[in-house]
């Protein structure tokens, strides 16, 4: 994938002010944040990969709510709130904007896609408005939907583990989906565990294990862990189980 300038990015970089963040906070317990000032974006595509716990998310939320979306997820346009849990990294955090705007943009949260399906459908019975009945599909088929449905040229995606709910064979559609986008000048940003969607040629991959920093496919925990589970079944469940 040839690069992408930087001026081509809705969002460069990040800047978070420290001054704003307290000292007995959460955050200062997590290493890949704590050490965290400023960061540039460089490709269309990034990954966000690390440990549970990294601070992968926590950066994730805090990115999409600065840039306007809803801390559950959703478009620009949904203002509903089931319980706030975000934090003060919101507060502190810088967005380096591009010159452009998107055209359109989404925020896919996992966690609680479910809360954003009810929205939709809530949203859908106002006049004027299309219901979704995304509840009406599996979760994995509902999700997949709205993102298919939400990726567009020209646009800004912020994806939290959108691979949650997802078989192998939908993720590599989920894949193919990006890398569509992806060419028609749209950017992401991408939480994963998914050793699938992390395989996305040219994306550039950032781990949160310790300091941040970018690493290759192959190094990735994802890739490690899948290969020598795959290569080594047997030997591996025997280790684990500690059976003879």
């Amino acid at each position: 994938m040839a690069a992408t300038a930087e001026y081509d990015l809705f969002i460069r970089g990040i800047q978070v002010f420290k001054d704003r963040i307290g000292k007995d906070s959460y955050l200062q317990n997590i290493p890949a944040l704590k050490k965290l000032d400023k960061f540039s974006f460089k490709s269309p595509v990034t990954f966000f990969c690390g440990e549970n716990g990294s601070g992968k998310s926590t950066l994730m939320e805090a990115i999409a709510v600065s840039y306007g979306f809803n801390p559950e997820g959703g478009t620009k346009n949904y203002s509903f709130s089931t319980f706030d849990t975000h934090s003060e990294l919101c507060d502190s955090l810088g967005l380096i904007r591009g010159i452009k705007k998107p055209k359109w943009g989404y925020f896919l949260r996992a966690e609680s896609y479910y809360n954003v399906a009810t929205a939709e459908h809530e949203y859908g019975q106002a006049p004027g408005g299309q219901p979704q009945f995304l509840h009406e599909r599996s979760h994995g088929e509902s999700l997949l939907y709205t993102a298919q449905s939400n990726f567009r040229p020209e646009s800004l995606f912020l994806l939290d583990e959108p691979e949650a709910a997802l078989s192998p064979q939908r993720q590599l559609t989920l894949l193919y989906e990006i890398h569509r986008c992806m060419k028609e000048g749209s950017q992401f940003i991408i939480a994963t565990h998914s050793p699938i969607l992390l395989g996305l040629p040219g994306a550039d991959i950032l781990s949160f294990d310790g300091e941040l920093h970018f690493i290759s496919y192959e190094e990735t925990d994802s890739y490690q862990v899948m290969k020598t589970f795959i290569n080594n079944r047997s030997l591996m469940l025997k280790r684990l189980l500690g059976e003879d």
